[in-house]
């Protein structure tokens, strides 16, 4: 690693708990709509992207209130998807993953924390996490793709 690449990862990392952090009301819960999420995407260009998304997730979660299964959960969901992410970075399953694992693992512990149904919450969570990717974080891509 050099210093480029620590500083992107570092930068990652800020910007998902800034983001978080300004958009709490709608960050967390069963329904949510957490604009941060966009950057989950960011593994297909940058492999720093993986590490940095966990450690954003897991600061940003520890703001959230949903203690600890939400920090340890969240945070080891996101270092999957991300990992995936990277590993699957030239077809569509970049873009699928951040929005399946979410959906199916993150409503696990949702669905108890809350008392919903579990398929409700898969739901929520799924189209909630779809929305961000495919609308926030896709153009994100094709603009970094054309820029870096």
């Amino acid at each position: 690693m050099n210093t480029k690449t620590i500083a992107r990862g570092a930068a990652i990392t800020a910007l998902y708990v800034v983001i978080t952090y300004f958009l709490a009301p709608v960050s967390f819960g069963p329904i949510q709509f957490r604009a941060a999420e966009a950057l989950t995407v960011l593994p297909i260009i940058f492999p720093e992207a993986v590490p940095a998304l966990f450690l954003g997730v897991l600061l940003a979660n520890v703001i959230g209130g949903l203690g600890m299964i939400d920090i340890v959960g969240g945070s080891l969901v996101t270092l999957l998807a991300a990992y995936v992410t990277y590993k699957n970075r030239d077809n569509i399953f970049a873009y699928l993953s951040p929005i399946l694992f979410n959906a199916f693992l993150i409503s696990i512990y949702l669905h108890t924390l809350f008392g919903l149904p579990y398929w409700l919450n898969v739901i929520q969570i799924g189209l909630s996490e779809a929305a961000v990717v495919l609308i926030l974080g896709v153009p994100l891509i094709k603009y970094l793709k054309k820029h870096f």
